[in-house]
């Protein structure tokens, strides 16, 4: 037992460095072994699809072929006017032929035209009714030229009044005076009055 085999006794002398190497290539492989990625964080989830909504219609615009009728109508004569008139009437009534009907009377010249036409056009702007709604500010603001425009028709002709008055008057003068010439003339002429004679020495 004393005499131990040389190779069992190098075995047991090296056996603390085998221990050692493999526990250091054992720490080594541990190190070098690659780490798993760490599970990606959830993504959040995508956002909803953004549905975009049309925008919509535009209201119907009334006043626009409303002013290009009244335009066309300033081109016309008074027998035209007339005519359009004539058909204007013959028509269903809605708000937008009592538009016409009033824009048509504003321009022919006859008796209580515009008191027609501003009634039509008051008729509109106090209306109740949903088609009437669109034309209310444009038939308000009519009806209120339609009335200034009778203040100054009547003035007018209080002042075409005045003045066939005063031309009346003026004429009445006229006569007086001419009566007065005549009577003037058919007076005999007066002998013109003779000069004093002097005192003869």
């Amino acid at each position: 037992m004393v005499n131990m085999m040389p190779h069992a006794q190098y075995l047991l002398s090296r056996a603390p460095a085998h221990l050692l190497g493999a526990l250091l290539c054992l720490t080594l492989a541990a190190c070098t072994q690659v780490q798993p990625k760490p599970a990606p964080a959830p993504q959040p989830p995508p956002p909803a699809p953004v549905v975009e909504l049309a925008p919509p219609p535009p209201p119907l615009d009334e006043i626009g072929p409303l002013l290009n009728y009244h335009q066309s109508l300033r081109r016309m004569s008074q027998g035209e006017l007339l005519k359009e008139l004539s058909g204007l009437t013959q028509q269903p009534r809605s708000p937008r032929l009592s538009m016409q009907m009033g824009m048509v009377l504003m321009l022919t010249r006859g008796g209580g035209d515009l008191a027609r036409a501003q009634t039509l056009f008051d008729g509109v702007g106090n209306s109740n009714d949903s088609e009437a709604a669109a034309f209310k500010p444009l038939a308000l603001m009519l009806s209120s030229n339609c009335a200034e425009a009778r203040r100054l028709a009547e003035h007018v002709d209080r002042l075409a009044t005045q003045q066939k008055e005063n031309q009346r008057r003026i004429d009445q003068l006229n006569d007086m005076v001419e009566g007065l010439k005549n009577i003037e003339r058919t007076l005999p002429v007066r002998p013109a009055a003779s000069a004093p004679q002097g005192i003869i020495k």
